[in-house]
């Protein structure tokens, strides 16, 4: 029987420059789909540009290769990462004029 674990990482929250989701714990894990639920976006020409990070300790952070679509209204996007250590997060940057966007991001895992 394969482990599953399911999480709501943050939830329903509001950003106004840059997302740094809570770092979480997925050694364990095989496979990791992250989901970002965006609810409501605000301001001018307003872009979420989304990516997963990794790291050694949970205090340092770099790129993992794997980067969600351009994000620019409400909806259900998702990335896939397959190749891991420890450590997981989403980290954004929100492009645009007076912008913010109110989203939720959840973390699946599987052994």
């Amino acid at each position: 029987m394969r482990h599953f674990h399911a999480s709501a990482v943050e939830r329903r929250i509001t950003i106004n420059n840059t997302l740094a989701s809570h770092p979480m714990e997925t050694g364990w894990a095989a496979e990791a789909i992250f989901f970002l639920i965006v609810e409501e976006v605000a301001g001018m020409d307003t872009l979420l540009e989304a990516e997963v990070e990794i790291s050694a300790d949970g205090i340092n952070w770099i790129p993992e290769g794997t980067v969600f679509p351009v994000i620019s209204k409400p909806g259900h996007y998702h990335a896939k990462v397959s190749h891991f250590g420890n450590w997981l997060r989403v980290r954004g940057e929100l492009k645009g004029t007076h912008t913010s966007m109110k989203l939720s991001v959840h973390l699946h895992l599987k052994a």
